[in-house]
């Protein structure tokens, strides 16, 4: 009996088919993971180089408002040359070598510095800077561009005006002077109160020995210095500062170095306004003239008074002019001479060779106005030299001048401050025993105009990534 062969179907090749189904999926999925892979690293590269553009956008942000913050603008500068005082320093060496710095020009007109524009300030291998700063009514703005490789990022911010604080006033010293001060003889400064009302102070920018003390003279109070390189010169077994002498008085007593202050700048009109009596000129007999009530000298008149004068409300002296007093002078109120505080040449000047005595323009009669409200100021006379030999009881008021002199037996109490606006030496000579009444003198005397030096802030709020 024969049985029948069955033959099962083979379907040879099947599993070459499915293998390289899979080596397909497989190598689609891996390009596709590549391509995925390349794609986030050039994404994050881009990334990288977009924070490295922004990160020298804000460093070259940080390194201009530093140098802006060095920068510092004379109080004196009107405001609408405030820029052009800023120009002028970043462009003259206000930035360290390797930062290049140039004018920005609209139709001939400058309107503002770049930092960086002909050549970017390099940060690192790949990165650099460039700034534009341009003026503002008001205030400073700014562009900063940072850049890596070829990717580029803006920032834009800008910074105020403000005043900087000054360290103290020129009216919280006895003496303040822009140039050295020498005492020689028996001179002694000292305060009624305390003694810190004789404090001194002294730039003395033009000369290194900024204090001279011969003899028996003595200054009750501290000094300070301004010039860094100034010294101070002790000659005479009693010559001392702040009760002691020799070696302990300079260590204990002076500071070198100090930080310098403004002189207020003196305003001569200011007082014109109260001038309405008699002018005195060249025709002027002054043998007949006993009493000046807010008498005016013109220019070139030199008087001299030989007889004892009485004075009312404001003297004022006209520049140029030698003006001297032989005889005894009675001052109520205020003697102002028009002359340029600039001016150290002493071509103008004011004597007093007699005893001066002295009343507050407060005890004036009603008729003379508000000049009974200016209490503070007995001399206010820029470009003049103000020289005194006589007694004097009381001024009442401060003293400012471009050189002031005490000699022979001139000696009182001031009831202000002496304010020297000349860069050449104060002399003080003789027996002058000056005592300085400076309680209650809170505030600076009108017609002084404070100057406070101009600075630059970062305004935070104005901070803008430019998109």
């Amino acid at each position: 009996m024969f049985r029948k062969k069955r033959y099962r179907k083979k379907y040879k090749g099947i599993a070459l088919i499915i293998a390289m189904l899979f080596v397909m999926v497989f190598s689609a999925l891996s390009v596709a993971m590549f391509s995925m892979s390349s794609g986030n690293s050039l994404v994050a590269s881009n990334l990288h180089r977009g924070n490295e553009a922004r990160s020298s956008a804000e460093s070259g942000l940080e390194v201009v408002r530093y140098y802006l913050a060095q920068a510092e603008i004379p109080g004196i500068t009107p405001q609408s040359q405030w820029f052009e005082v800023l120009q002028s320093q970043l462009m003259g060496g206000g930035l360290p070598s390797g930062m290049y710095a140039s004018l920005v020009e609209d139709g001939g007109v400058t309107t503002g510095i770049t930092i960086g524009s002909s050549q970017s300030v390099t940060l690192g291998s790949n990165q650099s800077f460039a700034a534009e700063v341009s003026n503002s009514d008001d205030r400073i703005n700014i562009l900063v561009i940072g850049n890596a490789g070829d990717v580029e990022r803006k920032i834009q911010g800008s910074f105020i005006y403000g005043e900087k604080p000054e360290p103290y006033s020129v009216f919280d010293f006895g003496v303040a002077t822009k140039g050295p001060l020498s005492l020689s003889g028996n001179i002694l400064l000292e305060g009624v109160n305390i003694s810190v009302e004789s404090d001194v102070y002294i730039e003395s920018m033009e000369y290194n020995q900024t204090l001279e003390i011969i003899g028996n003279s003595q200054i009750a109070g501290d000094v300070k210095v301004v010039n860094p390189e100034g010294y101070v010169t002790l000659q005479g077994g009693q010559a001392g500062i702040g009760g002691e002498t020799g070696v302990d008085a300079i260590n204990n007593h002076v500071q070198i170095g100090a930080p310098q202050t403004q002189f207020p700048i003196p305003n001569t009109s200011y007082f014109e306004q109260y001038v309405n009596g008699i002018t005195i000129d060249s025709s002027t007999d002054l043998s007949t003239i006993t009493t000046l009530n807010n008498v005016r000298i013109a220019a070139g008149t030199n008087p001299s008074f030989t007889s004892d004068v009485q004075i009312n409300g404001v003297l004022y002296v006209e520049q140029p002019n030698t003006v001297s007093f032989a005889g005894n002078v009675n001052i109520t109120g205020i003697i102002v001479g028009d002359g340029d505080y600039t001016d150290n040449s002493r071509s103008n000047q004011i004597t007093f060779n007699g005893t001066v005595s002295s009343s507050s323009v407060a005890t004036l009669p009603e008729s003379f106005g508000d000049l009974r409200d200016d209490t503070g100021t007995f001399i206010m006379a820029p470009g003049f030299a103000v020289s005194m030999g006589g007694n004097f009881g009381t001024l009442n008021g401060c003293i400012a001048a471009n050189g002031v002199d005490f000699f022979g037996n001139a000696g009182g109490v001031i009831g202000g401050s002496v304010l020297n606006y000349s860069d050449q030496p104060m002399e003080l000579s003789g027996n002058s025993d000056l005592f300085f009444n400076r309680t209650g003198n809170t505030e600076i005397p009108n017609g002084f105009e404070p100057v406070l030096n101009i600075v630059i802030k970062y305004d935070p709020s104005a901070y803008d990534e430019i998109i």
